[in-house]
């Protein structure tokens, strides 16, 4: 069932919003391990270490990135998030930064400065990832928020968490 807003859109935005609700699961791509890089993430967010956490950002992008074989990308983390009447931004994804597209994320929330939980650190750099894995993987002329892109994004999320979770490495793997 399509957002509210797709009855406003031209028919060639249709077309795009289709497909991407057509695309449902984002797998981890072959060969990533990812442990290290979400646990590097968690440890660094956890301590409330902003340029440590927009490392270990910029580190799991790099190399979900390159598993995609998809143009490289910056990551920018940010302390408190801004607010307005809306609500809270929580990130941002800018394809039109120069020289490279990048990823604004942020550590701390607006009202109380509390450091964000690390989950949802991680689904909101997933989430801007998905942006520009709508452009770069999936070839979209434009990135909507549809059911699709939100499974997509949970799908990857939840690998993510698992590689982390894992005790041990996959058979015939090496960590």
């Amino acid at each position: 069932m399509p957002f509210a807003y797709y009855n406003r859109l031209s028919s060639a935005r249709k077309r795009t919003y289709r497909q991407s609700d057509s695309i449902v699961v984002l797998a981890l791509p072959r060969g990533i391990r990812a442990k290290d890089l979400v646990m590097g993430l968690r440890a660094a967010l956890l301590d409330a270490n902003r340029p440590e956490t927009e490392r270990a950002s910029q580190r799991l992008l790099d190399a979900l990135v390159a598993g995609y074989a998809v143009s490289p990308l910056r990551a920018r983390v940010l302390a408190q998030r801004p607010a307005d009447g809306d609500g809270e931004l929580h990130g941002l994804y800018e394809p039109e930064v120069k020289p490279l597209p990048r990823i604004t994320v942020w550590m701390r929330t607006a009202a109380r400065r509390d450091v964000v939980a690390f989950k949802t650190f991680l689904r909101t750099l997933i989430h801007e990832l998905c942006h520009h894995l709508d452009y770069e993987l999936f070839k979209l002329p434009e990135t909507f928020h549809t059911e699709g892109f939100y499974k997509r994004e949970s799908s990857l999320v939840h690998e993510l968490l698992r590689e982390e979770s894992s005790q041990a490495p996959v058979s015939g793997d090496l960590w």
